[in-house]
């Protein structure tokens, strides 16, 4: 185990920093990387990677079951990882269909894969396979202020269509342990940031608009509070769950913070003032703008990680301000990239050209 890792959405912002991380620290394995390169997953952010030779990259679908399943045959895959998913609430409010295809089918076809070939034709057993399913704090919901942090017991309520379509797939993953023996476990992730993160999201929008003097966005009153995780801490948990993790449990992964996002956009807003203190448009936090609430917007996610600390040995190694010091310094270093990721077909091109044809 371990040796050969199916990566499904490598090519996007988590997926990449997982390869990466991969890569580097663990020079025995060799890592397949199967990305559709929808709108959000870029080659882009694969450039350069370090032992290369370890690395393969194939375009597909994880929707495809037969070619997932001749994936794990032909280069005898021990190990799957999957990212890959559409994670933006805002669009699975406007588009949930792709989320319901994506997140769901896309889980199940993995699983089925994995079942045929792992189980059915080679007879693997759980010290020779691993199914590791990515998932998010939003399955539980949404906590009021004064309730205790998500713990892997809270029933899971999740409010918004992404949301919904993660949980269906954590149930599937959930039965397929319990139905059919596949060893597989579960991470449910707070809200990731760091390099490589596509600029729709809140933290590289708010550094991207803020460095070309354009309005920041706030929903609502902006007090929504949530966990903020340094991409590079969640990767070594994933790590940490593939190697001492129990098959059939779930493992919440945070940053252990619980800002508002007022207060993450201000933090950002001081550190470009120190960094680029001669913009005219410095301090940047006379940009901030209040815009109308998306609709059914969770108002507070804290993550309760003590299992996987307690279990595991893995706590977070870069505390909220360290983290978001390096990332703005990767955006401000790295403009060729964000030229070149804003060059890509926007999304709903992506859902013209393609979803028809998924059915």
């Amino acid at each position: 185990m371990l040796k050969t890792i199916l990566v499904t959405g490598g090519a996007g912002f988590i997926g990449s920093n997982f390869i990466r991380f991969v890569l580097t620290e663990k020079p025995d394995a060799t890592v397949i990387n199967l990305d559709l390169l929808t709108y959000a997953g870029s080659l882009e952010n694969l450039r350069d990677l370090p032992s290369a030779d370890r690395y393969t990259f194939v375009k597909g679908d994880i929707c495809e079951q037969e070619k997932v399943a001749n994936i794990l045959r032909e280069r005898n895959v021990d190990t799957i990882v999957n990212f890959a998913a559409e994670s933006h609430v805002d669009r699975s409010i406007h588009s949930p269909g792709v989320f319901i295809q994506t997140n769901i089918f896309g889980t199940f076809s993995l699983l089925e894969a994995a079942r045929k070939v792992w189980l059915e034709e080679n007879k693997q057993g759980q010290q020779d396979v691993r199914f590791h399913h990515i998932s998010t704090d939003e399955v539980y919901g949404s906590l009021e202020p004064g309730d205790p942090a998500f713990q892997e017991s809270n029933p899971y309520s999740p409010n918004s269509p992404y949301a919904a379509s993660k949980a269906s797939s954590d149930h599937l993953v959930n039965a397929y342990v319990h139905t059919y023996g596949l060893p597989a476990t579960i991470t449910n992730c707070s809200n990731n940031y760091g390099p490589y993160q596509f600029p729709e999201k809140l933290i590289p929008l708010i550094i991207l608009n803020a460095v070309d003097g354009k309005p920041l966005p706030v929903y609502g009153d902006g007090k929504q509070v949530r966990d903020w995780l340094y991409v590079e801490d969640h990767c070594k948990a994933i790590w940490a769950v593939l190697e001492k993790g129990m098959v059939g449990e779930s493992y919440n992964i945070g940053g252990e913070n619980q800002p508002t996002n007022l207060e993450i956009i201000h933090t950002i807003c001081s550190i470009l003032d120190e960094k680029i203190p001669n913009l005219p448009y410095t301090p940047h936090k006379q940009l901030i703008t209040f815009v109308t609430d998306r609709p059914g917007h969770d108002r507070r996610y804290a993550m309760n990680i003590d299992k996987i600390r307690t279990e595991l040995g893995w706590t977070p190694d870069n505390e909220l301000r360290k983290g978001l010091y390096a990332t703005v310094e990767w955006y401000l270093k790295n403009k060729e990239w964000i030229k070149r990721i804003h060059e890509k077909p926007t999304y709903q091109d992506w859902l013209d050209e393609n979803y028809s044809k998924r059915g």
